[in-house]
């Protein structure tokens, strides 16, 4: 495990072929490298970034075959000024590319008007990892805890946001409702839109973006039921204003609901599981984070 504060450097490696000879190296980054044209325009103006054969090179040269070009594709470091005393989220899983935590509910994600000074995630991991972007792949509201997978770099980023949505970057909720819905097993296909009363509430609305949710109910416990929740899309709010919108808010919902007072600064919604195809390496990965224990008290 690496210590906090020592940046750690993402470089790709491209071996040129024979069918490779006399291409330019702009076209390689594009095209074999898979790099952005955004990141690409960046690692241009940067000292070292792109190497032929050890050499710092410009995007318009042409390589021949048995040229080994090398690319650092690392975010530059930045200041992060935090508490020292707020440690990082747990980590579930890391390695050069990708940080995954078990989010705590009651951490913001970034920092907003509503947060106050409170320390964030992108805070606590701008320490941890010694500066530099901060690159949330997905998000968690911030009453809601579980598995957050956080990129190292632009480069690993943008791949792994093509995932989202996909059998690729499947994920679960465990969540408590209210009562018990019925049928045990279903979909909720209502679009979703911003509620112009609120700057933070959505509401189901005609016109607003579609959005799909497959809920599981997996047991009942004193008239609520505990819930297996897949968003197949990727709203604000989804999941709360779904289950809302069936007559079963989740518990600790102050927005759509109502607060409850064994769930003090959170949602009965827990990101639980996680199954990924690891956007660089291709390693298939599955991911758990535990249902927390203010949860599991209410079961």
């Amino acid at each position: 495990m690496k210590k906090a504060g020592d940046r750690q450097v993402r470089t790709l490696e491209l071996s040129i072929s024979r069918e490779m000879t006399g291409r330019r190296v702009l076209h390689l980054l594009r095209g074999e490298l898979g790099l952005s044209a955004t990141l690409v325009k960046s690692l241009k103006w940067r000292e070292g970034a792109i190497l032929l054969n050890g050499a710092a090179v410009t995007v318009d040269v042409r390589v021949q075959e048995g040229d080994v070009l090398t690319v650092n594709v690392s975010d530059l470091p930045a200041a992060a000024v935090i508490d020292e005393s707020v440690p990082l989220p747990q980590v579930l899983w890391e390695d050069e590319d990708l940080l995954i935590i078990n989010k705590p509910s009651g951490m913001a994600v970034h920092a907003a008007p509503l947060t106050g000074g409170d320390v964030t995630v992108e805070q606590t991991v701008a320490r941890y990892l010694g500066g530099g972007q901060f690159h949330p792949v997905n998000r968690l509201d911030r009453g809601v805890s579980g598995v957050m997978v956080v990129a190292k770099s632009g480069y690993t980023h943008a791949r792994a946001m093509a995932l989202l949505h996909t059998d690729a970057f499947r994920r679960e909720y465990r969540a408590i409702c209210r009562g018990v819905p019925s049928p045990a097993v279903g979909e909720v296909t209502l679009p979703i839109g911003r509620d112009t009363t609120s700057a933070v509430k959505r509401k189901i609305d005609p016109t607003g973006q579609p959005s799909h949710t497959v809920y599981e109910v997996l047991s009942v416990h004193g008239g609520n039921a505990l819930l297996r929740l897949r968003p197949l899309t990727g709203r604000t709010h989804q999941l709360r204003l779904h289950m809302a919108a069936l007559g079963h808010p989740l518990l600790g919902d102050w927005l759509y609901g109502r607060e409850h007072p064994a769930l003090p600064r959170r949602v009965a919604l827990h990101s639980y599981e996680l199954w990924l195809t690891h956007p660089v390496s291709g390693e298939a990965l599955h991911i758990t984070a535990p249902l927390p224990g203010e949860m599991k008290e209410l079961l």
